[in-house]
């Protein structure tokens, strides 16, 4: 049971209820975070500006990915596991290389960078060693590619935290949180 409720459509006033249905017709569907950022309007407009500003990015939709799964699995999200468990492999990210990404991991050296830092910045709370930075750049991070890579952890703890607060019941196909050995 949630803690905060989903808005329902029929709850909401006229601009958050507009918004919802956009989120339906461009995902077919409103997931059950977004309408329980719809409790807070602010947050779910921020949430979704700043996501599809990031959409526009150079981190490609895997790597988006990559780092979704990362985050939400330092942050033991179930919710979003499930979640980017399913866009991931829309994304084109196999069952094995989504395992990989929760577990920090990547066979491509620039997916595995993003990975790594992705990691370090949640378990070390944004505060990475010199060796850490030069690593990152040594496998081909700019600057610009940090940076993003920074604001799609924070995108991602946003949801993270809001789902453990909320307790948002998961509307994806459900993933156990525990990483098989």
């Amino acid at each position: 049971m949630p803690r905060i409720e989903p808005l329902l459509p029929t709850q909401a006033d006229e601009v958050t209820a507009r918004t919802l249905k956009a989120v339906e017709a461009k995902l077919g569907m409103v997931p059950k975070l977004f309408s329980t950022f719809a409790r807070a309007p602010a947050a779910l407009n921020g949430y979704l500006m700043f996501s599809e500003a990031l959409g526009k990015g150079r981190l490609s939709a895997r790597q988006s990915e990559i780092v979704a799964l990362a985050v939400a699995q330092a942050n033991s999200c179930q919710y979003c596991l499930s979640a980017h468990t399913a866009l991931g492999k829309g994304a084109g990210l196999s069952e094995r290389e989504v395992l990989a990404a929760r577990s920090g991991k990547a066979v491509d050296p620039i997916e595995q960078a993003v990975a790594t830092l992705a990691t370090s910045l949640v378990h070390q709370r944004g505060v990475i060693s010199e060796a850490e930075f030069s690593s990152a750049r040594a496998a081909g991070l700019d600057d610009g590619l940090i940076l993003e890579v920074v604001a799609h952890v924070s995108l991602n703890v946003l949801t993270n935290y809001t789902n453990h607060v909320a307790g948002t019941e998961i509307d994806f196909p459900t993933v156990d949180i525990t990483i098989a050995a």
